[in-house]
């Protein structure tokens, strides 16, 4: 199993793929395959989505339906909406009108001005495998749970940070949309866990989920 996890996008160059549940479903394919092995029960199969992962274990426990505990951490309900969340009006008109060139120009200057904004678009543009803000934009629109959060059946456990500036409001749109058994955790400023994915309190974040997993689980060994 090892050899096969190696760096996907670092060494083999693979780019972020929407349709999330064809990766899932051939590792669960694989590891119930091996479930000696890994001890595995099928029963009790945790999928875990960190920051965009939060759309992608979502998209996956769409459609793929052995998965029996969902977490988002932090949930994602639209990758082009929260992209563009920190974008002007001008901006987004242009967006909206398809002019590529000024798009591209625009967002150049303020990744120049915005630490965050230039994180974003260039953390993107290298997961993506493309190279101007445009086509980065443009292919967001697919990252979208619009159409199918209903399709969700397992419990999803949905994660939200008070001061989360990579997908702001995203979560609380996720577990709005959700129709399974869900529960929502907002992590405050109180706690000193309010940024993107409580990464100054993942002990905090850690012991909630596994509280979360241990809940589901036991309901599902009764």
């Amino acid at each position: 199993m090892k050899d096969l996890v190696k760096g996907v996008i670092r060494e083999q160059k693979i780019p972020f793929r929407f349709d999330w549940e064809k990766v899932v479903t051939s590792v669960i394919d694989f590891l119930l395959e091996n479930k000696v092995e890994y001890c595995l029960k099928k029963e009790s199969i945790a999928l875990m989505g960190i920051s965009l992962g939060g759309y992608l274990a979502a998209r996956a426990a769409a459609f793929e339906h052995r998965i029996s505990a969902c977490i988002l951490y932090n949930g994602v309900y639209d990758g082009k909406e929260a992209l563009e969340s920190s974008f002007p009006p001008s901006l987004l008109k242009s967006i909206e009108d398809g002019n590529e060139k000024v798009v591209n120009t625009v967002i150049q200057i303020l990744m120049e001005t915005d630490s965050n904004i230039k994180f974003n678009i260039k953390h993107g543009m290298w997961t993506f495998g493309i190279d101007l803000p445009y086509e980065l934009v443009k292919k967001s629109s697919v990252f979208t749970l619009k159409e199918i959060a209903s399709n969700i059946r397992c419990p999803t456990l949905v994660l939200d940070a008070e001061k989360d500036d990579s997908f702001p409001g995203q979560p609380q749109k996720v577990y709005n949309a959700l129709t399974c058994p869900k529960k929502y955790i907002l992590f405050t400023i109180d706690e000193g866990a309010e940024e993107h994915c409580q990464s100054g309190a993942p002990s905090l974040s850690n012991q909630r989920i596994f509280d979360w997993l241990d809940e589901i689980f036991k309901i599902c060994d009764n």
